[in-house]
């Protein structure tokens, strides 16, 4: 499992012109499912999106985490991070998830994610997704569980 987690001073993403989920400061993670991810690998990366020290302290360190700022989570699937681009001009995608499972994990990672988490807002699967955010640093990390 694969996540692009951005810290952002806010974000939304738009479905056919309607918000169908934003967030103000926190982290906008772009989430890709792989054919061997587990709900184990769901709840390892959670646990890292929630407490990876990426938002600055008082010295202007990267030592707070999202639980320490309050700030919002928005989730995101993105089949694409999963891709294969090591070769030719066109990517892979037999490296990502089927569909089934892709949507099973990432319903799973949501609703955990909702469970311990007060702020969460998502992204609709498989849907054609308008992603709005500001960089905040810009601070951009690729997590792979």
């Amino acid at each position: 499992m694969k996540g692009l987690l951005q810290r952002v001073r806010g974000a939304r993403v738009e479905v056919a012109g309607e918000v169908v989920g934003a967030i103000d400061q926190g982290l906008l993670v772009l989430v890709a499912v792989e054919p061997e991810d587990s709900r184990e690998q769901a709840d390892k990366l959670l646990h890292k999106l929630l407490n990876y020290r990426v938002f600055s302290d008082e010295q202007g360190k990267m030592n707070l985490s999202l639980k320490d700022v309050g700030g919002g989570l928005l989730l995101v699937s993105q089949f694409t991070l999963a891709a294969d681009t090591r070769n030719g001009m066109r990517p892979s995608f037999s490296t990502a998830a089927p569909p089934a499972l892709g949507a099973e994990m990432f319903d799973y990672l949501l609703q955990q994610a909702k469970s311990q988490y007060p702020d969460v807002a998502s992204g609709r699967f498989g849907a054609d997704m308008q992603v709005h955010l500001v960089n905040d640093g810009p601070v951009t990390f690729m997590l792979q569980i």
